[in-house]
């Protein structure tokens, strides 16, 4: 059934070396006491649950699957819920929660490094917890007192949990034609009706109450996005004392059928004059449930590291061990009858093709999560801003690139193990189906770049470009001038000079006709992902290059994975630029007839 074992030594690379946490910390007065060893040791403890508890559960919960029981109730896969139980009772959903509601307060980054071994051991399982904590999110932000005293302990211990409900049979990202309805009942609640489709988490029996956030119309709403409130509905109402009292008109219909992840139960959420309550203004849930749903992206993102994470390893292992014809240059292996794989240049490839995506998006996702410490907690307010804008920029190429980048890594993981790849009792099959949603949900990627390079880039005229831009520059300025990081900062300071032109003509282009939009902006994204990529790796190897001295093999194993980045993955971006630049015309004047 495979293997997984946490990356610490990388992990720690990269909060320690790269990223130099404990002193980033220092500048946040909350975080301020927190240390390298307590990182350590938490990372350490996270790593044992995944890969002992939950990476065991992986085959088997997908095997099974979630079951309807009908009315409403359903069944997670053998072991889930005790998994989950043991990993309230360690704590784990407190991590990165407010003291003040029973949280650990521990810094974003801690939290992101555990979802990573998570989702690397068990994707369908992690998105029971992951859900919550989104849920979590949304309401310290947005919340009322109340709200926020009546269910963030119950979130934050994980006796409770939660979901995100947008979709509906007629809408998927296009929410401003929801119809979802919240009569006002004369109290402080309303009365919600509609059907939400696609529900992750749903139903299920890991915790004693599910708490709904809704979307949906008011009476006098105001049509489109701008007439879309947020609502708190849970499936027990909570009574006097705060414990699950009674049934709410809220309930599962059924659960879907699904190409992937089925140990996580995707459910048809039906609301018949359900009992919510407001959460943030009227007519203005989006911007509450914002909050939730790019931590649900960011969460999207640390999905795909993990599988791309885990399939590595157990390509690696397979590839050592399974035999298969003679190296080209002579047998490897000769006391055997034939040279393990790992001797073929192609099979090399997929490997490092991995390794070199899962290493980038581990520093860049790990990064990502350091600037949302800065925004939440830095003490200086133009780092919180800057910061922010970072965080807002990047996040749709956290959300699309690493899932790109994820299921072309299973699949190279599938491809590997041969026919074995193929049969599921080896496991690689999975990660292809699981990886797979994760281009899907949270907003497809197509509509991730659109956010990227519509609004994000070009809605600000290039502003939080510039920002990102900046940080490269600084490093290429820095470097640049040093031999040794020629074959590291030229390509660098290339494709930052690319992206820079190529932004700027489809800025152009876009004014007269707003289709060339549309049509760029996937292989721009694919571009500026590269960009980020490129950052990462050439800052890694400037600390690989000063510390190969020491003799350990990591830093010369991370050289040599840089390299390969540098001469094999960012030559994409020939293609990618050429795409970007072809314009609407090829796909726009074609007519619908001749398709």
């Amino acid at each position: 059934m495979g293997q997984y074992a946490a990356p610490l030594r990388d992990m720690q690379f990269v909060l320690h070396e790269l990223l130099n946490v404990e002193a980033e910390l220092r500048h946040m007065p909350k975080h301020a006491e927190l240390d390298t060893d307590t990182i350590n040791a938490v990372l350490e403890e996270a790593g044992k649950f995944c890969s002992e508890v939950l990476f065991p559960l992986n085959h088997s919960g997908d095997q099974e699957g979630c079951t309807y029981a009908g009315d409403g109730v359903v069944t997670t896969p053998k072991g889930f819920r005790q998994a989950y139980r043991q990993y309230v009772e360690a704590g784990w959903p407190a991590l990165g929660c407010d003291p003040q509601y029973g949280g650990q307060g521990l810094p974003a980054f801690v939290n992101n490094a555990l979802y990573e071994m998570l989702n690397s051991a068990n994707q369908a399982w992690t998105m029971y917890p992951g859900l919550s904590h989104g849920a979590y999110e949304c309401l310290h932000a947005h919340g009322t007192h109340e709200l926020q005293q009546r269910y963030l302990p119950k979130l934050v211990a994980g006796v409770w949990t939660g979901t995100m409900c947008l979709t509906e049979p007629h809408c998927g990202t296009d929410l401003g034609i929801l119809r979802t309805k919240a009569e006002p009942n004369g109290d402080d609640s309303y009365s919600i009706s509609g059907t939400k489709i696609f529900i992750s988490s749903g139903e299920h029996d890991l915790a004693e109450n599910i708490i709904h956030l809704v979307l949906a119309r008011l009476p006098d709403a105001p049509t489109g996005t701008k007439g879309i409130s947020l609502f708190i509905v849970p499936k027990f109402v909570p009574n006097d004392a705060g414990e699950p009292g009674e049934r709410n008109g809220v309930k599962c219909g059924s659960i879907e059928h699904k190409m992937g992840i089925h140990g996580n139960a995707t459910c048809v959420i039906n609301l018949d004059n359900a009992k919510g309550w407001m959460v943030g203004e009227p007519n203005k849930g989006l911007n509450a449930m914002f909050v939730m749903m790019n931590a649900a992206r960011l969460g999207v993102g640390m999905q795909s590291l993990g599988l791309t994470e885990v399939a590595y390893q157990n390509s690696l292992t397979y590839a050592k061990e399974r035999l298969q014809m003679r190296s080209l240059t002579g047998p490897k292996a000769p006391e055997k009858a034939a040279d393990p794989i790992i001797v073929h240049p192609d099979v090399r490839r997929m490997l490092l093709t991995q390794k070199a995506y899962a290493e980038a998006a581990r520093a860049f996702s790990y990064w990502s999560a350091l600037q949302i410490d800065k925004e939440l907690s830095h003490a200086d307010e133009a780092e919180r801003k800057q910061a922010a804008d970072l965080v807002a920029l990047l996040t749709p190429i956290l959300k699309a690139f690493l899932s790109d980048n994820a299921f072309e890594s299973t699949n190279h993981a599938m491809q590997i193990y041969g026919g074995h790849g193929f049969i599921a009792e080896w496991g690689m099959e999975q990660y292809v189906r699981d990886a797979r949603i994760n281009m899907l949900y949270e907003g497809t990627n197509g509509i991730q770049s659109l956010d990227l390079l519509g609004r994000k880039v070009l809605g600000d005229m290039g502003a939080k470009m510039k920002k990102f831009a900046k940080l490269v520059a600084e490093f290429v300025e820095a470097e640049g001038i040093k031999p040794e990081m020629q074959e590291f900062v030229n390509p660098l300071a290339d494709i930052g000079e690319k992206v820079q032109k190529l932004t700027m003509e489809i800025g152009m282009k876009a004014m007269q006709n707003p289709d060339e939009v549309g049509a760029a902006a996937v292989p721009y994204l694919r571009t500026v992902g590269h960009l980020v990529f490129s950052y990462f790796w050439a800052r890694m190897a400037r600390i690989a290059l000063d510390k190969q001295a020491s003799g350990d093999p990591f830093y010369k194993a991370k050289l040599a994975t840089a390299r390969f980045y540098f001469a094999k993955l960012l030559p994409e971006t020939a293609m990618t630029i050429r795409q970007a630049r072809a314009g609407s015309k090829p796909m726009m004047d074609v007519e619908e007839a001749l398709f």
